[in-house]
């Protein structure tokens, strides 16, 4: 089977498919993120306290973690062209319930609500992994990666100023209402845009299968064992909400809480086994063989990359502002600005981490990402009031290009893994990346910004022993074709 050579700048074939999906999921950033740099006018206007406000990042992200995984299982089942443009369309109703909120409870549960169309990411994940051979799908999901996630940054740049040209006292409504609505109206657009698959595989059908099929006993246990810390992490973060500084939940019911979380677990556990039961209990061609132990490697690298990622990103400004405010006189703007240094790489760095692996090697090039991660968060536990301000720029450049770079390796391999339950795989990977974030943060506030720093760098040596077991993908998958004939794909 041959593939056409990769044109960026086309607007055809598997490029605009490529471009069709970064702008999606760029668009479900701008309206995840379409909050955070308005929190002081949203205080302003509706009257919340900064500990509402904190309160409001943190339901942020809340849903995403069991999004993603059910995300995963949904795009595997009915594809991506109708998975991403209801997901748009669904969530432009949340948005708009924010930009109409009257109180904080309002705020909470639309912006709790929102927390799943941070799954949009997973969807892509799938869709390129279908369009693209593996010699190009590492640097093509860099691409989608990279310039989808600069949609964050986007909002954070550009929607205060839409929000102060509509009016400083309830601009911001309109601000984040027309995020919705370009949506809505993109959902129409993705959904009449693109095909799930390439005319080559265009016979492929979606699985209609409820949970992900393993090939092996023992991979049916792993996988139990690497749902646990995601079911975890949701039972952390109900804990936290229910602490006295924060007390959004009431101690009566947070017991009740973590007993639905846990009955969630073991019923996600029981679909698994009921729906392997069968296979697993005769020979299993080796054509549908994988290993999970793949996904759960992936998926510790992303929760030490990207989870890391978005802690360092709340704390980063306080921590400048602290460290060089009387020694430099930095202010608090100069610090955000300074802190953004972290994340402007992301563009760039990413989509070439993605290319080198195509280059050089999934394995070798994240083993080399992770290494230089471990280094750069080290040299960041040294940042001290005697530095001077352009040293720390160059450093925290260097550590986000490792990271970014790192997360673009990771998600070149995950199409690899095997091919009809990409989603799947995406949606596990990427809930563990959202699940670090929240254990990252929480950690934050128990130790000091060098402890943090140290901690992050002692992950990543770790996630390097990790990464030694990964396996190579082969260059090439078997695909079942609806008459029963085998189509062999190449991957080169």
């Amino acid at each position: 089977m041959s593939f056409t050579p990769f044109k960026l700048l086309s607007m055809q074939g598997k490029a605009k498919v490529l471009h069709m999906s970064w702008i999606a999921f760029f668009i479900s950033f701008v309206i995840w993120f379409n909050h955070a740099s308005l929190l002081v006018l949203i205080q302003q206007d509706v009257g919340i306290s900064e500990t509402e406000a904190e309160i409001l990042l943190l339901l942020n992200v809340a849903l995403t973690i069991p999004a993603r995984v059910i995300t995963g299982m949904l795009v595997d089942r009915f594809g991506a062209k109708i998975s991403y443009s209801v997901l748009l369309a669904v969530c432009s109703i949340p948005c708009f319930m924010f930009a109409s909120a009257d109180n904080f409870a309002e705020l909470a549960w639309s912006r709790f609500l929102l927390g799943f169309i941070g799954a949009g990411f997973v969807v892509g994940v799938r869709i390129i992994g279908d369009w693209f051979p593996a010699s190009q799908v590492g640097t093509a999901e860099g691409i989608y990666a990279g310039w989808g996630n600069f949609g964050s940054a986007f909002a954070a740049i550009f929607l205060p100023g839409l929000a102060f040209y509509f009016g400083a006292d309830h601009g911001w409504r309109t601000a984040i209402a027309l995020t919705g609505g370009i949506a809505l109206v993109y959902s129409v657009i993705y959904y009449f845009s693109v095909e799930n698959f390439p005319p080559e595989i265009a016979a492929l059908k979606t699985r209609r299968s409820a949970t992900m099929e393993v090939t092996s006993i023992r991979d049916l246990f792993l996988y139990m064992l690497s749902l646990a810390p995601l079911y975890t992490t949701m039972s952390l973060l109900a804990w936290k909400l229910s602490t006295p500084e924060i007390a959004v939940i009431r101690p009566g019911y947070t017991l009740m809480l973590h007993s639905v979380v846990w009955l969630l677990f073991l019923i996600h556990c029981y679909q698994l086994v009921n729906n392997n039961a069968d296979r697993l209990s005769q020979p299993i061609a080796s054509i549908h063989h994988y290993r999970y132990k793949q996904v759960f490697i992936l998926a510790i690298a992303y929760l030490v990359t990207f989870g890391s990622k978005l802690a360092v990103l709340s704390m980063l400004p306080i921590f400048f502002y602290k460290t060089f405010n009387q020694t430099q006189g930095l202010g608090m703007l100069d610090a955000g600005l300074l802190a953004s240094s972290f994340v402007v790489t992301n563009v760039i760095a990413r989509p070439a981490g993605g290319w080198l692996s195509d280059k050089i090697g999934r394995k070798l090039s994240l083993t080399l990402f992770s290494a230089g991660l471990a280094g750069g968060y080290l040299l960041m536990a040294f940042i001290s009031p005697q530095w001077s301000i352009a040293v720390t720029v160059v450093v925290t450049l260097v550590c986000s290009i490792f990271m970014q770079a790192a997360e673009g390796a990771i998600f070149a391999f995950v199409p690899l893994v095997k091919r009809a339950i990409t989603g799947e795989v995406a949606g596990i990977v990427g809930a563990y990346g959202n699940a670090g974030a929240i254990v990252f943060l929480i950690l934050l506030t128990f130790v000091s910004a060098t402890a943090f720093f140290l901690i992050l760098s002692a992950c990543c040596l770790l996630l390097l022993g990790l990464i030694y077991y990964l396996e190579e993908p082969k260059n090439y998958i078997t695909e079942i074709m609806p008459d029963g004939s085998l189509l062999k794909i190449a991957l080169d």
